[in-house]
């Protein structure tokens, strides 16, 4: 055996071990507290359960891509405007056509528009940072704050002007919800994924030697450039994805590539990629479940998402600092 196998055999069983937890984190979200119509109450909860199954797969491949071709573990695509975007987005809904319009509308026409919107955005930007000036990947990151930081504004100035009613209305849909989620919508968005996904797998040993730096891809052979424009519109797509589908989910993202990072201490995206969406689906159906039994529901699983993960990206930070 070789020294990278020996190598990769921790790797592959923590990933197993990962892969283990989810499948528990799944029949225990299914089958606790289980009572009336059980085959009611399972056709609801695997809905939701496949909906949290995309969404952290979508979040945890778009994280790892993202800070691999930054090179920088702390940065995740919400830091491009996304979550911004999708919130200035509903806002404009509800402050040109009212609450209504936005309780109303086609599930499927909106979840297309908001995509749609998305990955324009996305695409504009990446052209004109990747250019014929072959402006660089942290100017791209500066052009996201900026971005983000004028649709927040821009939301936020909408937001001050719509009448209280319907303001209540646009908070509702401002906050991560896998509780209402079209079948429809569903299906598609798990196609889009597994598009992606497949697409992500055909690149893993490309960003494998994109991540030791943009010299060291270069001088091994690999065309840098293209490695990194096609991972990008994978990240593009993905959050758009997710985002659309559900809502934002601004720290999960530097939670799960994070964590998985650490557990498997690997940086070769066949095992990184896998074990950070096992990692998502573990936090988003062990926190839905603990949210729903021992909580009972008092508050959105995405306010304790960005709350441990906001704590965790301060430690990030701190750490990153000291060094």
């Amino acid at each position: 055996m070789t020294a990278t196998r020996v190598a990769a055999a921790p790797a592959r069983r923590r990933l197993a071990l990962l892969a283990l937890l989810a499948v528990v984190a799944a029949a225990g979200f299914c089958l606790i507290g289980l009572a009336g119509n059980w085959e009611y109450a399972l056709i609801i909860r695997s809905r939701k359960l496949a909906t949290m199954v995309v969404v952290g797969v979508a979040v945890a491949c778009s994280s790892v891509l993202f800070q691999t071709v930054t090179g920088n573990r702390i940065l995740t695509p919400g830091i491009m405007g996304f979550d911004q975007l999708f919130v200035l987005i509903q806002t404009m809904i509800v402050f040109l056509f009212g609450a209504l319009a936005l309780s109303s509308a086609d599930p499927r026409l909106l979840f297309a528009g908001q995509v749609a919107v998305m990955v324009v955005f996305a695409g504009l930007l990446y052209r004109w940072l990747f250019g014929r000036d072959g402006r660089d990947l942290f100017v791209l990151v500066l052009a996201g704050v900026v971005c983000g930081t004028l649709f927040g504004s821009l939301s936020s100035l909408a937001a001050r002007l719509i009448n209280p009613n319907d303001f209540v209305v646009l908070q509702d849909s401002l906050f991560a919800s896998f509780n209402q989620v079209d079948p429809a919508l569903l299906g598609l968005s798990a196609v889009l994924v597994a598009a992606m996904a497949v697409w992500t797998v055909r690149l893993a040993y490309r960003l494998d030697v994109v991540a030791l730096s943009r010299e060291h891809a270069i001088n091994l052979g690999v065309h840098h450039a293209s490695v990194v424009n096609q991972a990008l519109v994978v990240v593009a797509v993905l959050v758009s994805v997710s985002t659309a589908l559900v809502g934002p989910l601004t720290f999960l993202g530097v939670l799960v590539a994070n964590l998985a990072r650490q557990l498997t201490g690997t940086f070769r995206h066949l095992t990184l990629l896998p074990a950070a969406a096992f990692v998502s689906v573990i936090v988003l159906v062990g926190g839905q479940l603990v949210l729903e039994r021992v909580f009972g529901m008092n508050t959105a699983l995405s306010v304790i998402i960005n709350f441990v993960g906001g704590a965790y990206f301060i430690a990030l930070l701190i750490r990153e600092s000291r060094r």
